[in-house]
Order: C-alpha cells, then structure tokens, then sequence
C-alpha cells in the first residue's frame, strides 16, 4: 500500500489554513485527538466533534457533549449517556477503530425543525486554471444524526433561500459572499502547498450569532448533492470543469433529499 496524498489529511489542511490571520479567524480550535486534548477541548467549550484524520462523506463522525452530570456521545443515530468522563472516551475509543482522530471545537450551528444546518461551498479550476466558485448549498441533518451530509440522509436546499430565512435577504447576501471569499482565500492558501489542486468543497457552518466557521475543506468533494438543486446549470458547470481536470463524478443519488 502506499501513502496516502498529505492533502487528504484535515490535520495537514487545518494547519495550512490557520496560517493565514484571515482564515484562522474562521476555523474552530482543532486538535489531535488524546484522552487529555478531549477532555480539555469538552470543559473548554462543553460540545465537540470528534473525526477522523482522513475520511469523506461523514463516515466516523461523533459529537461528544459535557452534560451537567456526565457526558453523551452521539455517533449515526445511536445516542450513549456515561457517567463519567473514561466512559465516554473508552466508548469513542473503541469505535474509532485505532484510526488518527482529531478532536475540534463543536460550533452551536443555526436550526431548522430542529436540526442543524450547514453549508458546502465548491471552488474549482476553471478554464484558465482560475479559481472560480461553482455552487453552494444547504445540508440540513438527517433526524437523529449530528451530521449534515447527504450521504448520511440530509436534506439539501438552496443557499440564498435558507439564508434569507433565517438571516433576512440584506444579511443573507452578505453571509453569502462572505462564504465565497472563505473559498477563494482557502484555495489561494493551500493551492501554495499543494499546487496540483484542482478543486476543495469547503463545510462552513453559521453559529446562532451568525458567524462564519469552516469546519472541513475537501480535496475530493461529492457533487451528487448539487443534482439536487433547481437550478441544473450549476452542477453542470461542476461536471464540465471537472472533466478539464479528469474527475468524474458518481452522480447518483442515494439518500440525500430534496429540501
């Protein structure tokens, strides 16, 4: 077997990233998971996701939460209370398998019915090897599950409309293009260390106070939720860029739905 692209780690990619002032601004504290980087990062901020170093579409996800009397840890649809601090961490250390997990501050996202909503950002390569930001959309979570992910079962929307629901249409604009100024910022940083890039998904949250926060950036996105969208001209200019660059994208869609 040989070793995987350093950019595929989000250790590699974070570090890059909160390098420049601009970004790191935007990027909640991350570390390497350990037994006392959980337990520092849980009584710092009382919620944190738990992933791992290298992974896609959600796969291996948990929310770890402090609670006034124990802990919860949350992975799929499965939800687990623990007395005590070593339960919780035995419990995450068992199902991660011995695989490299980092450990990042949890980001109080903004709701709908309920569930937590985030947002996916494409930046690709164009035909002049410009960045250009293709699309952005709307991942709400599947019920009972702490991740947004259409390959997990969320429910995809539009931005701009979801924006100016839960923002007004004036600051829904602004949140917007903030979002794309996030993509072009990080593709200018990391493509400096990995030049041969041709295209990042970006995961930008909004917390409750309407901040800005990039959780994860992706060197090899899933298009297929963007076949969601009304407007087709979007993922239509994802496909055709990509295949200047030789990706082809899997386009079938499985469990994410239409919002």
């Amino acid at each position: 077997m040989g070793t995987k692209p350093s950019y595929l780690s989000k250790w590699n990619k974070t570090k890059i990233i909160v390098g420049a002032p601009k970004l790191a601004a935007h990027v909640p504290e991350t570390r390497i998971m350990s037994r006392s980087s959980l337990l520092a990062m849980l009584n710092r901020y009382g919620m944190v996701y738990v992933k791992p170093d290298i992974g896609h579409q959600g796969v291996g996800v948990m929310k770890a939460e402090k609670l006034r009397k124990g802990y919860l840890v949350h992975y799929g649809t499965v939800r687990q209370r623990f007395g005590t601090f070593d339960g919780a961490y035995k419990w995450i250390e068992k199902n991660r398998r011995r695989r490299v997990y980092l450990v990042q501050r949890g980001i109080r996202m903004i709701r709908l019915g309920g569930r937590p909503v985030d947002f996916r950002v494409m930046i690709q390569r164009n035909e002049k090897r410009n960045w250009e930001v293709t699309g952005t959309l709307a991942r709400m979570a599947h019920p009972g599950k702490p991740v947004t992910n259409g390959s997990q079962g969320g429910t995809i929307y539009s931005s701009r409309p979801l924006l100016n629901k839960v923002a007004g249409s004036s600051r829904g604009a602004a949140i917007l293009r903030q979002f794309r100024e996030l993509a072009y910022r990080s593709a200018y940083r990391l493509a400096g260390s990995y030049p041969k890039l041709n295209e990042l998904g970006l995961d930008v949250a909004l917390d409750t106070n309407k901040r800005s926060w990039i959780l994860e950036i992706n060197t090899g996105p899933d298009a297929k939720p963007f076949v969601l969208l009304d407007d087709q001209s979007i993922i239509r200019r994802i496909v055709k860029l990509a295949k200047r660059y030789g990706r082809h994208y899997d386009l079938t869609i499985r469990k994410a739905k239409k919002g």
